[in-house]
């Protein structure tokens, strides 16, 4: 086999390189594409994993609060405590590091007990410098700096460290060895005082004495209500579950490359074969079987997978180190925001992907191995070629689409939608398949209007008769512009319903929040509130609080939302009619995502949020759903609550946002400085941001924009491909068709009127094409839009059918698809064709 591949295979490579690099081309695409995404999303994840690793240690047991901190008096409890050989406290806040650019970066102080922290937390221990003294672990104004840290500040004896509203210098007295992002260490009572958290703790982690079991040492503590004992690596289950959907969703796009490179492959090898008719049929007539050319032209196309294959791994971990040193671990989801982590190659996945790749082109390569196979050598060596495809039945076809509308009821398995996508798979390969049926249907329709015009009859009668060879060479159109289609309409949908979500969570002209502050750990003083109601121009003053809880230790934590929820109609994009709650019980309302991942149904009650509310009064309520809203923001869940509510029940007002309603007259920039000297006499001018209606509509659709980018090169990847394919498949009709050609000429048709003959036939080919991707891809569309959205990222969408774009890209398709056949069909107007006539003669 691999001398017949040299012999047969390899001048047609060869001579022909361009086609062969592009076949090539498109499964390298494909294959760096998945790969690529692969690594970055996985070396992503590892850095990640490996900081939280470090700065969490390996304790046992984690003990954390559902909401907001731990009391530190448990500390003393649980550390005597028989079972428990060590347990170290620690305070985790978010900050911001003044570098010796002035320029603020996040960073996180973390405060320890020098004592405890090293069984625990190795990568935690403060280090001290040599001409420091042992008490600096104890220190007030003692930091110990890892190297993310020492690197933005240099060499300065201190550190400018801004907590909050206050900025705070301290002393560097040594280092740590906590990777990652910038890290300053202290002594946790040092922390608490200075953050003014006096008595509370981030988490306690456990070390357990040998032989000792978690759940007697935890039954023994009786834990405080509110307190959650989860394992150290439920961290890293956290982060993953995430990013999952997005990491899924972007790998499948990905492939969607690799599936139109098979259609690739199958146009060059079926005129690589329409090309090579004599060398074929001589090899059959020499003893070559049916069954060994098949093997021939299905090793060609594993060739071409292999190389593909080779150079798409080699390019696809290219780009992940380029997109990694350039752009993090972001990959334009936003997950992992400020992680530059390093390349970590993976055998295992670029073997798997490369893998993907040859399997990808012996797809293709399958049609024109079985035409190599039914070659019939005598008439293919009088240059009779093979004839038209037979016809085929379809019930298969029709039975590939039912069996994609099942798949798309199937729920998702583990969080991934795994029967949408068998279920987009099958309406492609099902719509396909099915694409004689109407090719043939509408073609009956259109001879009639023809009947009087020679030239199109001839392209519509041609084409009717071989309906067969019309569906295969439309398939590369109708696969390529399927998924445009599909995904124009998905990303549409999608933009458009931020945008009315947006225009209803975003009802004010102004907004105020805490600068540089994670959830809940920045508040707005209440005098200033007070104060910015009072501020001429003010109609009225919104407040929020996002408050995170955490109601099952392996996802992310939920946002209870507390803000102001009255009026008619509510202030939420609400999905279906909100239900009355009789008092006593408290209404709260969820978002799209509680329902799937928690059982949050409208009119039942929530037990899970009062077994997460730290406040006894909270606890003791009883909460019922009251509606389900959207909310684009949280993938993983968020409750709202109302601001009066929640302030009688917890005795907390904090306020972390203000939306500002003004006057019909006012100035938004006179009521802005208003705030501003406000914020002045309470001293935190430095830690409030201001923002337009119009800077956040105009920062969340750039995000929208920036986490699609990636289908707008998906798409013209896939038009290019299923173009190329029209052109080849054009190519190879026209070298069987020279004798028809050639007849032609010879009743008088001009070179002009034959290449009409063949722009029109590409234009009623790919005129048809258009329209059956157009159809399929809206059907793929209704499943990516009404069921792998919803169950990927936990929301809903309303479809919106973008017409005029559609038509654009389906008359660009049309218009390019007609070009490329009538310069495909060049070569049918020469005098080779006319040679041709006279070699029977």
């Amino acid at each position: 086999m691999l001398r017949l591949l040299a012999t047969i295979s390899w001048p047609e490579f060869r001579h022909h390189p361009w086609r062969t690099a592009t076949a090539v081309f498109a499964v390298a695409l494909g294959v760096a594409l998945a790969l690529a995404v692969q690594l970055i999303n996985a070396s992503a994840l590892a850095e990640f994993r490996d900081a939280v690793s470090a700065v969490n240690g390996q304790p046992d047991v984690e003990l954390r609060a559902r909401q907001g901190t731990l009391d530190d008096a448990l500390l003393e409890r649980v550390a005597a405590q028989p079972g428990v050989a060590a347990a170290s406290p620690v305070l985790e806040l978010p900050a911001q590091l003044i570098d010796t650019q002035g320029e603020r970066q996040a960073a996180r102080l973390i405060g320890v007990d020098a004592l405890s922290v090293g069984r625990v937390a190795p990568a935690l221990m403060p280090l001290v410098n040599e001409q420091g003294g042992r008490l600096d672990l104890f220190a007030p104004d003692a930091v110990f700096l890892n190297a993310s840290a020492r690197l933005a500040v240099g060499d300065a004896p201190t550190v400018r460290l801004r907590l909050g509203a206050t900025e705070h210098t301290l002393r560097v007295a040594g280092h740590g060895n906590a990777p990652g992002a910038p890290v300053l260490v202290m002594d946790v009572a040092a922390a608490q005082a200075l953050a003014g958290r006096v008595g509370a703790l981030s988490r306690i982690d456990l070390r357990l004495a040998p032989g000792a079991s978690a759940e007697r040492v935890l039954a023994a503590l009786d834990l405080p209500p509110g307190t959650l004992a989860q394992r150290p690596e439920q961290a890293g289950e956290r982060v993953s579950n995430l990013s999952r959907a997005y990491r899924v969703n972007l790998t499948v796009l990905a492939l969607v490359a690799l599936f139109t490179g098979a259609f690739l492959v199958f146009s060059v090898l079926s005129l690589s074969v329409t090309r090579r008719q004599g060398p074929l049929a001589l090899l059959g007539v020499l003893g070559l079987s049916a069954r060994e050319r098949l093997r021939l032209v299905l090793a060609e196309s594993a060739l071409l997978g292999l190389v593909g294959s080779a150079i798409g791994v080699a390019l696809g971990s290219a780009v992940a180190a380029v997109a990694l040193r350039q752009l993090g671990g972001d990959l334009g989801g936003g997950y992992f925001t400020g992680v530059s982590p390093t390349l970590h190659w993976s055998p295992l996945a670029a073997l798997l992907y490369g893998a993907l790749g040859v399997v990808a082109a012996l797809a293709g390569g399958w049609w024109p191995a079985r035409a190599a196979q039914g070659l019939a050598p005598a008439q293919a060596l009088k240059g009779l070629g093979t004839g038209a495809p037979g016809a085929r039945r379809h019930g298969a076809a029709l039975a590939l689409l039912v069996l994609a509308g099942l798949s798309a009821l199937a729920p998702p398995v583990a969080g991934v939608p795994l029967g949408a996508y068998v279920s987009v798979g099958l309406l492609l390969i099902g719509g396909i398949a099915a694409l004689p049926l109407g090719v043939s249907a509408l073609l009956d329709r259109l001879a009639p209007l023809s009947a009087r015009h020679l030239l199109p009859l001839l392209a519509v009668e041609r084409a009717r008769r071989l309906r067969e060879t019309a569906a295969v060479a439309t398939s590369g159109v109708v696969a390529s512009l399927a998924l445009s289609v599909a995904l124009t309409v998905m990303v549409a949908s999608f933009r458009d319903s931020v945008t009315k979500w947006l225009d209803t969570v975003l009802p004010a002209p102004l907004y105020l929040r805490g600068s540089g502050a994670a959830m809940d750990s920045q508040h707005l003083p209440p005098a200033f509130v007070d104060a910015v109601a009072a501020v001429p121009g003010v109609a009225r003053v919104d407040t929020l609080r996002a408050v995170p809880l955490q109601l099952d230790p392996a996802r992310p934590p939920v946002a209870l939302l507390v803000r102001p929820l009255h009026g008619d109609p509510l202030p939420l994009p609400l999905v279906g009619e909100a239900t009355a709650v009789a008092a006593p019980d408290i209404p709260v309302y969820v978002s799209e995502a509680m329902p799937d991942l928690y059982g949050a149904r409208v009119g039942q009650p929530l037990p899970a949020l009062a077994q997460a509310l730290a406040a006894p009064e909270a606890r003791r309520a009883r909460y019922v759903v009251a509606g389900v809203w959207r909310d684009y923001a949280r993938q993983h869940g968020s409750i709202a609550i109302d601001a009066d509510t929640y302030a009688r029940l917890s005795g907390e007002r904090r306020v972390s946002d203000l939306a500002l309603h003004l006057t019909p007259q006012a100035d938004a920039t006179a009521v802005r400085e208003a705030i501003t000297a406000l914020a002045q006499t309470h001293g935190i001018q430095d830690a409030i941001d201001f923002a337009s209606v119009e800077q956040l509509r105009a920062t969340s659709l750039r995000i929208f924009d920036r986490s699609f980018a990636v289908t707008v090169w998906l798409q013209a990847v896939a038009i290019g491909i299923g173009l190329f394919g029209v052109a080849a498949s054009f190519s190879a009709q026209v070298l069987v068709r020279r004798k028809e050609f050639g007849l032609l000429a010879h009743l008088g048709l001009t070179r002009r009127q034959i290449l009409g003959v063949v722009a029109a036939e590409g234009l009623a080919w790919t005129a048809l094409g258009a329209l059956a991707g157009t159809a399929l891809g809206l059907l793929v569309s209704l499943v990516l839009v009404h069921v792998v959205n919803p169950q990927s990222f936990h929301w809903t969408m309303d479809l919106v059918l973008p017409w005029a774009r559609l038509g654009a890209l389906a008359l660009a398709v049309v218009l390019a698809g007609t070009l490329t056949a009538w310069l495909a069909g060049r070569a049918a107007a020469s005098r080779d064709a006319v040679q041709a006539v006279r070699q029977d003669w």
